[in-house]
């Protein structure tokens, strides 16, 4: 895997929106930090474009606003301000050769795991699994998990804890870490973007799901193959999580238990990844070693 330069002060992030549209004025906050940590600020024209519905401009605008960040030799990152949906309408449009010749660092999660996904299969770059602009708002910026995107940025390796979780099958493991969203990884399956899970370390999360559809994505991960071979699962939070009239009988982490005790691989569930304030930095494509015991779980960059 290559990993793209880490940030010296002075250099350029830029800001784009991909997917979902977002007010300029929500990512002012995102914008003041980044400058007091020393880098330089470029929004693209998809922060508040002009927009009538849900996107934050069509299809062509927010391709032609990625793909200039992309070719930018003078951007070394670029943070995603929002996910949503919206990525997976341009990926196969989108022209990675700038980007291969020089790696840049691509932030965010959710509707951005397409862009984790694909980058991983194609080239073999790391990406960052990371909090996005509304996280920096009302003081998020001051906790800890906006400031593990500050240090992965400068190459500062940190490690994850998670805590003890009764479902937790101990364990220890060391593998390629891939995932991000729930969702979007099942909705992957089959297409050019899918992921290859084999002796890897898999880590999901996801927000506002029905029940029985988190068990129908799992099913769908289970029976394309991508849960029979890792080298462990890491369950972050599944928030939000809504209920049928006539209940589905089964918690989201007991769906997600129940898809995969067959199996022998260490797993740990309520891992700080998730679309809450929870939501640690994390290298997608990075080498990681997970250590599950009765205590909780720890997840390190090797």
């Amino acid at each position: 895997m290559t990993q793209p330069p880490y940030l010296q002060p002075g250099d350029t992030i830029a800001l784009v929106c991909p997917a979902g549209f977002m007010m300029a004025d929500k990512v002012q906050t995102c914008v003041k930090v980044l400058n007091e940590w020393g880098y330089r600020v470029v929004i693209g024209s998809t922060v508040g474009g002009n927009s009538n519905n849900y996107f934050s401009g069509t299809d062509q605008e927010r391709l032609t606003d990625l793909q200039r960040m992309l070719d930018d030799r003078s951007v070394r990152a670029i943070l995603c301000a929002r996910g949503g949906y919206g990525t997976g309408r341009l990926i196969d449009r989108l022209d990675f050769s700038a980007f291969v010749e020089h790696p840049k660092w691509i932030i965010g999660f959710s509707d951005i795991t397409i862009l984790h996904a694909h980058i991983h299969r194609y080239y073999s770059i790391c990406t960052l699994h990371a909090p996005m602009a509304a996280a920096f708002n009302d003081g998020g910026w001051q906790h800890e998990y906006v400031q593990s995107l500050r240090e992965a940025l400068q190459g500062i390796s940190s490690a994850c804890s998670g805590p003890e979780h009764p479902f937790n099958r101990l364990g220890k493991a060391r593998g390629t870490l891939v995932g991000g969203n729930l969702a979007l990884l099942a909705h992957l399956v089959g297409t050019p973007s899918d992921l290859d899970t084999g002796g890897k370390i898999l880590f999901i999360e996801d927000v506002g799901e029905q029940l029985y559809n988190i068990d129908r994505m799992m099913c769908q991960l289970k029976r394309s193959g991508k849960l029979n071979e890792l080298a462990a699962l890491v369950v972050g939070g599944f928030s939000d999580c809504k209920d049928t009239d006539r209940p589905f009988g089964k918690t989201a982490f007991e769906i997600i238990q129940s898809w995969v005790s067959e199996f022998s691989y260490p797993v740990c569930f309520d891992f700080p990844v998730s679309h809450t304030e929870r939501n640690m930095t994390l290298k997608h494509g990075a080498t990681y070693e997970v250590k599950i015991d009765a205590t909780g779980s720890l997840l390190a960059e090797w």
